[in-house]
This record gives C-alpha cells, sequence and structure tokens, in this order.
C-alpha cells in the first residue's frame, strides 16, 4: 500500500461465510469451492493491498479463515454487523474506514476477482480521482465490481442485479478503461474461473485451481433416464437386445440363428 496518487484510498471488500460462498461454482464438492472461495478472495485483497493507490484495506467478514488469510496479508478485518447484504457489509466497511482514517476516498470491491493485479487497481483509482463517484463494470457488462466515491462524497453502493444500470443513473462515472481484464473479470461460475485462468490467476486461485484438477476422480450421478441398459451376463446382450460384437468377428450361432428369425418371411 502506498499514498503516492492524489487520492489515497480506503478499500472495502465483503466476504461471504465459506461455507455460503460462491454456490453457483457447480460441480465442486463444498471442501474445494470453499477452497477456492477462499483462495480467490485472498487474491483479491493481496492486490489490493499492494496498490500504490490504496492507504488500507478493510474486509468485512465473520469466517475464521477468511479473518487469518486477510490479516496476514496487511488488511483489517472487522465483523459483518449488518448481515443483510453486499451493499449493507460494504457501508459497514466504509463507515469503520471513514473514522479509523478519516479524507481518503472510498472503494468498494468484489472478492472474486482472481486475476486482478494491483496495476490494474492503480489505474482505475487514480481515474476514479478526478470525479465524484465512479464505478468498474464486470466483463458480462451488467454487474459492477468496483464502485469508488471521492472524500467527502455520498458512499452509496449499488451491487447487485443490473449495478452497472443502477450506478450510472445514480450519477456514477463509468471508468472504460483499456488493460484492465482482472478487474473487470469477476468469477462465479466454473466457465468464469477458466476465463479468469486465460487472464492470469493469482498464486491463491492457481494453486488451488490445479489441487482441484489433481484430486482424485469422482463419481458423477447419472439420471435414472440416461442409465445405460443393463448387461446380460450369459449372453453378451444389452437388456435392450443389441449385441455386443468385437469388430470383425462372427456373431454367436445362437445369434446367427436368432437374427434369421427375425428376418421376414421369404428372404
Amino acid at each position: 500500500m502506498g499514498t503516492d496518487t492524489r487520492v489515497a484510498w480506503s478499500v472495502v471488500i465483503p466476504v461471504k461465510v465459506l461455507a455460503r460462498a460462491k454456490s453457483r461454482l457447480a460441480g465442486l464438492a463444498d471442501a474445494d469451492r470453499e477452497a477456492v472461495a477462499l483462495a480467490m478472495a485472498a487474491d483479491t485483497v493481496a492486490a489490493a493491498v499492494a496498490c500504490q493507490a490504496v492507504g488500507d484495506v478493510v474486509v468485512v467478514s465473520d469466517d475464521s479463515a477468511i479473518r487469518t488469510e486477510a490479516e496476514a496479508l496487511g488488511a483489517e478485518v472487522i465483523a459483518d454487523r449488518a448481515h443483510s447484504g453486499l451493499n449493507e457489509a460494504l457501508s459497514v466497511g466504509a463507515e469503520h474506514a471513514t473514522a479509523r482514517w478519516p479524507g481518503r476516498g472510498l472503494a468498494a470491491l468484489t472478492a472474486d476477482l482472481p486475476a486482478l493485479s494491483s496495476a490494474e487497481l492503480t489505474a482505475a483509482l487514480t481515474a476514479a480521482s478526478t470525479v465524484t463517484q465512479a464505478f468498474v463494470a464486470d466483463a458480462a457488462g451488467s454487474g459492477t465490481t468496483l464502485y469508488t466515491a471521492m472524500p467527502g462524497a455520498a458512499f452509496v453502493p449499488r451491487f447487485g442485479p443490473q449495478s452497472r444500470m443502477r450506478h450510472r443513473q445514480a450519477g456514477a462515472v463509468e471508468l472504460d478503461l483499456p488493460g484492465i481484464p482482472g478487474l473487470r473479470h469477476d468469477v462465479d461460475t466454473l466457465a468464469d474461473l477458466q476465463s479468469a485462468a486465460l487472464i492470469g490467476l493469482g498464486s491463491r486461485t492457481r494453486s488451488a485451481r490445479e489441487s482441484i484438477g489433481s484430486g482424485p476422480a469422482r463419481s458423477v450421478a447419472i439420471p435414472q433416464d440416461r442409465q445405460p441398459p443393463p448387461r446380460c451376463e450369459r449372453s453378451g446382450r444389452s437388456a435392450s437386445s443389441l449385441f455386443l460384437v468385437r469388430p470383425g468377428s462372427a456373431l454367436p450361432r445362437a445369434d446367427r440363428a436368432h437374427r434369421r428369425s427375425q428376418l421376414p418371411r421369404g428372404l
């Protein structure tokens, strides 16, 4: 963290309790999903702490693992007193930051930006220092990954569905900057994680992803209507009367007779 830009920023990062985090990472076991969520949050916090425009980082979370990881990285962790949503948690963090470090700009940053770099965040916060309120839209085009308010300005984050439109309608200036793909790319699904990997994951998320990829094979439940027909052990035939024959081999004698019996008369 440093103070070598025109405005020093307090960055607030809300993180859910891991057991409830990233439920849309379908296909992962609970332990793997929690590990990925923790790693993504840690990489996001690490990028914010390393950002030259940032004076301090406040993480709002009730999760003990998040607290341990974030404090080790240099962030201050406070409890989520609101317990009622993302924007409320951000307001709790902003109040704490304003009371402790008055005169700083306030920035709300989502915790699921595993490809974020400190240079990207520096570029965005530097641009944000020229307007009262600003935001960065996500890669999908409808959400928000960063919202900022200058010192003395009202801090009113509007994260959630269609937050890009709602921030814009409230008067915040959209920062359409080149070269910030990691800041735009939040991760909600495994497909999002794959796309973020093409940008370049932080070290913790990369390790978590590799651990999942190298783990033991997991069984997948197949719906009943897609189950293969049971095999008939003695005949080598499935219950649907399909013949299972290796290429180039002849049908068994009983099966040839069966086939002939099924042909129309006269052939």
